[in-house]
């Protein structure tokens, strides 16, 4: 039988593990394209038309599959109205 647990448990278990952290780190920046990318409207195709580019470069960068040129995701923040912030 297996025991339920908080989302926020879950999390917290996971948080204090390295490799979720790291891992995390590496879809984050995918994460919010696609979720920009939604709220917008867009499909994955829609927004490799307006930027240029193919849908597959969008696929591989969403999935955390790539590591994006600043003036790559100078272009992709045009297509979707947003701005890059950049933290050291």
């Amino acid at each position: 039988m297996s025991t339920m647990i908080s989302l926020q448990d879950w999390q917290s278990r996971q948080l204090g593990d390295p490799e979720f952290v790291a891992e995390s780190e590496k879809l984050a920046l995918g994460h919010e394209i696609t979720r920009l990318r939604l709220l917008r409207g867009f499909t994955k195709a829609q927004l490799a038309e307006m930027m240029g580019t193919r849908q597959a470069s969008i696929s591989r960068l969403e999935n955390g599959n790539s590591v994006p040129s600043l003036s790559f995701l100078e272009r992709i923040a045009k297509a979707l109205d947003a701005r890059i912030e950049l933290r050291i």
